[in-house]
């Protein structure tokens, strides 16, 4: 049968999706706005809105109930595809409650199986289901594994394609949703999500003692940000729009260290225009949270981590903000432009540090982005590597270069056109694609229209099509140089050169300076200088998970085997990916001294950690 395309038709969307929506998203339907990790083809019929009606279950470890999908289709569509992983499905019916036939394709360890529902006629479908154990996005931690001993917790991490893993839906950055839920939980238990929270801190209580919390997202969103967290919960505002969720015993030192957030979201929206999603809260997750933080719209997730009481990480707040400009605003159409996530907020992130603590702070972080850019251009394989481009194959980018390349191209055309005019047009690109998605053609054809506009020298200048589609750095990349680290880089010079550790003064350094200390020492140490700049520098006993993390990389390269006490209680403590990953890839890299260490610790470990580490770690263990 002949298909109208979608875009045609979106005037036939289902009421109730009109009514949550401002808008229902476009749908991109050039060749590269193709998603090649969803089955859904959205062109036919896709979903606009998801209502959720759950109860999580900790004992089972599962989450179950009803999603309600809001459908548009195309004309001459009468069937949707949606992505889903592991789910048990018990029904689907129209909202009459008529069943409606449903199949399901091959199964696929990363991508889940399609699952075909016949509409009929349906604008409205209503599945009930409910999810495994294992579920990807779901981690269920036992008492033992929070702070407050006191209670279980869950929390979900979406990002890049784990929700299909709870939630039945169309899982693709590109096929925007508004979204609602109602969450039942356990009594003494608080559920948050990344909404607007409508009932308060409290939810309703229920007459069997069970709490019930509702939620609203009024604007279309990437499904991947539809997050949820439920656990021994309490709340403190850090301003009159922000404030933090986390366990009791944690609360007030979260306050303290995100203390500018409010500072923080008044320069970002003097850059590019308004924060539009109410309100920015905070959670701060257990320690197996496997990210440094994850930018859910209304209620960010953090990793405890990043709270070393001196404010030095706020970097990541920053960041994470920024994201509710590029990433939750305008949104990469397909994985395979995160760039346009994460290159763009990186860039976004600076600006907001330099807004608030100056431009030297600014420049420490975006030296550490040029070190770190080169660093994952080598390890890539080189300049020629296909990893090191910025548009490539979903999930095959070499280290962070999505975040440091995306960062310094940005920089680049700021440094080439000047900050007044790139920022203007910054503001209107938001405002021009604000709650869309977006692809690296796109924003390159937005560049040439809006700001380039046929100057053909400025063209050539900014070697646009060489930084997103071609690998390794392009000669015109802006190296912003610290003062700061450049007098570490002298400490690093006199020690190299056989001075002593001691003559090292570290009074004042917060994390970058250690991180560009010990990440820059020869990877051949001595034992006995190993031992001197533990003695001198006080690592291995540090509470700065950054510093440790650093430390023990530097001590497994050479098989330094007092270290290992302490690595096994931070590897069993900490999950963040960023700090892990690499030291189960230094212990595998040692072979027979380091890969039955790194075993014997991840056996102990992965019970705590997220599904996102435990199959990183895998992968390395198993040279995947």
């Amino acid at each position: 049968m002949r298909i109208l395309p979608l875009a045609a038709l979106l005037l036939a969307a289902s009421a109730p999706a009109l009514a949550a929506a401002q808008q229902v998203a476009p749908i991109l339907t050039a060749p590269e706005a193709k998603d090649v990790w969803t089955r859904a083809r959205p062109a036919e019929a896709r979903v606009t809105h998801v209502d959720l009606d759950l109860s999580v279950d900790f004992d089972s470890r599962t989450i179950g109930g009803v999603a309600t999908l809001d459908i548009l289709t195309a004309k001459g569509a009468d069937e949707i595809v949606l992505d889903t992983l592991d789910l048990d499905i018990a029904s689907v019916t129209d909202d009459r409650g008529t069943a409606l036939p449903y199949s399901f394709g091959a199964a696929d360890d990363q991508l889940g199986r399609a699952m075909t529902i016949r509409l009929e006629g349906a604008k409205r479908v209503r599945i009930a289901y409910r999810s495994k154990p294992g579920a990807r996005a779901l981690q269920w931690l036992t008492p033992e594994q929070t702070l407050g001993k006191k209670l279980p917790f869950l929390f979900s991490q979406g990002q890049a394609i784990n929700n299909r893993s709870w939630i039945p839906t169309q899982d693709s950055p590109g096929i925007r949703q508004t979204w609602s839920a109602t969450i039942t939980v356990p009594a003494g238990f608080t559920a948050v999500m990344s909404a607007q929270m409508l009932d308060g801190a409290n939810g309703q209580t229920l007459p069997d003692g069970r709490r019930r919390f509702r939620f609203r997202m009024e604007h279309p969103v990437p499904p991947y940000l539809i997050a949820l967290a439920v656990g021994d919960l309490a709340f403190k505002p850090t301003g009159p729009r922000s404030g933090v969720w986390a366990e009791p015993a944690m609360v007030d030192a979260a306050v303290a260290e995100f203390g500018d957030v409010e500072r923080m979201i008044d320069a970002a929206q003097a850059l590019y225009g308004p924060y539009r999603w109410g309100r920015y809260d905070m959670l701060v997750l257990p320690p197996s949270f496997p990210f440094g933080g994850m930018e859910n719209p209304n209620l960010t997730f953090f990793t405890p981590t990043i709270i070393t009481g001196d404010r030095s990480n706020t970097d990541v707040v920053a960041h994470e903000l920024a994201h509710s400009w590029s990433g939750n605003l305008v949104t990469n159409a397909t994985w395979s432009d995160s760039w346009l996530n994460e290159g763009f907020t990186t860039y976004f992130e600076n600006r907001i540090m330099e807004a608030l603590y100056g431009k030297e702070r600014a420049a420490i972080y975006a030296d550490l982005d040029y070190e770190g850019m080169v660093r994952d251009v080598k390890e890539a394989g080189g300049a020629t590597a296909p990893s090191t481009r910025l548009h490539g194959d979903p999930g095959d980018g070499a280290g962070s270069l999505d975040y440091s390349k995306g960062s310094i191209f940005l920089r680049t055309i700021e440094t080439a056109v000047g900050r007044k005019r790139w920022d203007a047009y910054l503001r209107n690109y938001f405002d021009r694609h604000a709650f869309q998605p977006q692809t690296s053609a796109g924003f390159l054809a937005d560049l040439r229209r809006h700001l380039i506009r046929g100057n053909k020298a400025l063209e050539a200048r900014l070697q646009l099509d060489r930084w997103v589609y071609q690998p390794g750095i392009p000669d015109n990349a802006v190296h912003v140089r610290s003062k700061t680290l450049a007098k570490v880089d002298a400490d690093l010079t006199r020690f190299n050169a056989g001075g002593p550790a001691s003559a090292i003064d570290t009074r004042g350094w917060q994390t970058q300076q250690w991180k560009r200390f010990l990440d820059n020492l020869p990877r051949k140490q001595s034992a006995a200088r190993l031992r001197e700049l533990d003695d001198a520098l006080g690592l291995t006993r540090s509470k700065n998970a950054y510093i440790q993390s650093a430390w023990f990389d530097l001590a497994i390269a050479n098989r330094y085997d007092p270290i290992i006490p302490a690595l096994e209680e931070y590897l069993t403590r900490v999950g963040r990916n960023l700090l892990v990953r690499p030291l189960y890839a230094g212990l595998k890299a040692q072979g027979d001294w380091g890969e039955p260490i790194a075993r014997r610790i991840f056996a102990k470990a992965k019970p705590g950690y997220h599904p996102v580490t435990v199959g990183a770690v895998t992968r390395i263990l198993d040279g995947k």
